[in-house]
């Protein structure tokens, strides 16, 4: 379970740029939760993917996860429970490296490494295994430079090695709006089948609505740091793409758009 307990967030402190975020902002996210995240540039969505991943402090409240409090936690010791891909297909792998190779750091997330060989020949089996899962060949091309491959190809393996080590979380911040629709589907296909295998917490920002109403046990649509949509179970499965462009267009008529 995540929570986001009274959060205050704001950006350019001091300056005449001074804005504020979150203003005593509250979310909490239940174990086994697949929840859509959509909103208008601004809104919160990846600031609030930021500080759940500690790559952004708050100036107030706590973050919660699964009973301990992790605000002060840096980073890199809340990715042992928490994986995330991105939108660049780039930021969740290493072009210059084989796929082999990436497939090797992927597998020793956490572990401490010593002299010895970067990957480990008795897994190759194991790495091909995962790969051809995908569907995508990536199998028979593990001495493939990552650099080399489309932006479909290294997302999905970008999706696979975050999940590749145990975590309980797993951040999508718009992993597929850099892709082409094909690829896009592709990738969303893979995700809810990693998400419902591994039994995961999910949230995934989006600013496709067909795959956050047709994906995932809860949707929340924010706006200006707030929640003013979040519609769980029955109620979630009840609702249509017009509803939440229906939302959209009240929002844009609110602020003058």
């Amino acid at each position: 379970m995540i929570r986001l307990e009274h959060v205050d967030k704001y950006y350019n402190i001091g300056t005449v740029n001074e804005v504020c975020l979150f203003n005593d902002f509250n979310l909490e996210v239940n174990d086994g939760d697949f929840i859509s995240v959509v909103g208008s540039n601004g809104s919160g969505k990846t600031s609030m993917l930021n500080l759940i991943c500690g790559s952004l402090g708050l100036e107030g409240g706590k973050i919660i996860l699964n009973g301990a409090d992790i605000t002060s936690q840096k980073e890199f010791v809340r990715q042992r429970k928490i994986g995330r891909v991105y939108q660049n297909p780039a930021m969740g792998t290493c072009p210059n490296m084989t796929i082999l190779e990436n497939m090797s750091l992927a597998d020793n997330k956490g572990k401490s490494f010593g002299l010895g060989f970067g990957t480990n020949k008795k897994r190759i089996n194991h790495y091909k295994e995962l790969l051809s899962q995908l569907g995508l060949g990536l199998e028979n091309m593990l001495g493939s430079k990552v650099g080399s491959l489309s932006g479909g190809q290294r997302q999905a393996m970008a999706l696979l090695m975050t999940t590749m080590t145990p975590i309980e979380f797993l951040i999508l911040d718009e992993h597929t709006a850099a892709l082409d629709p094909k690829t896009a589907d592709l990738i969303m296909e893979l995700t809810n089948k990693i998400v419902k295998e591994k039994k995961l917490t999910a949230i995934m920002v989006t600013h496709n609505l067909r795959y956050a109403v047709e994906y995932g046990n809860r949707l929340l649509m924010m706006h200006q740091g707030t929640v003013v949509i979040d519609k769980a179970g029955d109620e979630k499965q009840q609702l249509k793409i017009d509803d939440i462009l229906d939302q959209f267009n009240e929002i844009s008529i609110e602020v003058g758009n």
